[in-house]
């Protein structure tokens, strides 16, 4: 398929910059691709969607404060966007400068810490810190990595509200956004309810918002993310199978992890990593339902959704949603897919 068949013209305006004022004052789209549905309702009412056996499944990761602002020994400014730390005092990055990034390169940071570049590997950069940690340096120094296309720098709240509620295992540096609109109420009415819930870890990396710089979208190169199963998470999907419910994915994180970890039928567990590349006529092998935000076009997330969803309903999706002026990406208004497409070709 080609690029421009995920393409879509969204408003600057439904592009959220904040978040609402409570978790979980969403609106909600509920679709079915069987049914051709379209419901508007609010995120409140997605309890009363969820089935007796039914299995929700989020990601516990945790973002780090990834942004770090310093300058050159010339005073020339840098960004630094710590994408994985490999040990106390070397990590991967991504380096921005107004201009070449030279090997060797020295980078200022406050504190008296001080970044040295060692070597690149693609668009990644290796680096060492003179003192300390990378965790400390993080905290003390670190900035929340708000995506690109919220204009505006990260403020104090955002470190509580870029962040899940159930957030656990350091490692990414965005948010599994479908978990930003849940809160700790939510939790509380799940095990009131009895309603089945588990986790599972993957850390997501900037890879997720790369631009697929291909027209056919079959020669677009994957990013790789790591990711956790545990045979408690293992053990529930199971029940919930046997028992006929549906495995709910609460974000295309968590249902790359899953499809990812679901071979031959068995479920695998313990630390691993994917490159899988979800797009239509992909077979789904474990998710049932999908609960997610709405995501960037050309996106390999959109055209994951567009597997879920199927092509031409997805389309109908996202026309729905910005006629009714839902808000768009990480901060942004849910929707909740009830069954997958079946593609029966």
């Amino acid at each position: 398929m080609n690029i421009e068949n995920f393409n879509y013209e969204l408003p600057n305006k439904l592009i959220a910059q904040y978040p609402p004022k409570n978790r979980g004052d969403s609106k909600l789209l509920v679709t079915n691709p069987f049914l051709q549905k379209l419901q508007d309702l609010s995120f409140q009412n997605f309890i009363s969607l969820v089935r007796p056996n039914d299995l929700l499944i989020f990601n516990n990761t945790k973002v780090i404060k990834a942004r770090l602002f310093g300058q050159k020994e010339t005073g020339g400014k840098i960004e630094i966007l710590i994408e994985q730390v490999v040990d106390n005092q070397k990590a991967l990055a991504m380096i921005k400068s107004s201009k070449k990034i030279n090997m060797d390169l020295k980078i200022i940071l406050s504190n008296n810490y001080v970044v040295k570049i060692l070597e690149r590997s693609e668009n990644l950069f290796l680096i060492q810190l003179n003192q300390g940690s990378f965790h400390e340096l993080m905290d003390l120094n670190g900035h929340v990595p708000l995506p690109p296309y919220i204009n505006r720098p990260d403020e104090v709240a955002d470190i509580d509200r870029y962040q899940t509620v159930f957030a656990k295992n350091k490692g990414a540096i965005a948010a599994p956004t479908a978990g930003l609109h849940f809160s700790e109420g939510d939790f509380e009415l799940f095990n009131q309810n009895t309603i089945n819930y588990t986790f599972i870890t993957l850390h997501v990396g900037s890879g997720t918002f790369q631009p697929v710089k291909v027209i056919d979208i079959d020669q677009h190169n994957m990013h790789s993310e790591k990711f956790e199963i545990t045979n408690q998470t293992k053990n529930k999907i199971e029940t919930a199978k046997k028992n006929g419910g549906r495995i709910i994915a609460i974000g295309t994180t968590v249902l790359r992890a899953l499809e990812s970890a679901c071979i031959n039928d068995e479920i695998m567990t313990g630390h691993q990593e994917t490159k899988i590349f979800i797009k239509p006529g992909y077979k789904f092998k474990l998710v049932d339902s999908l609960f997610t935000n709405f995501h960037l076009p050309k996106s390999t997330l959109l055209m994951l959704v567009s597997a879920f969803a199927g092509y031409e309903f997805t389309k109908k999706m996202y026309s729905h949603a910005i006629k009714k002026n839902y808000r768009f990406f990480s901060y942004g208004d849910a929707m909740f897919i009830e069954q997958k497409f079946i593609n029966n070709d």
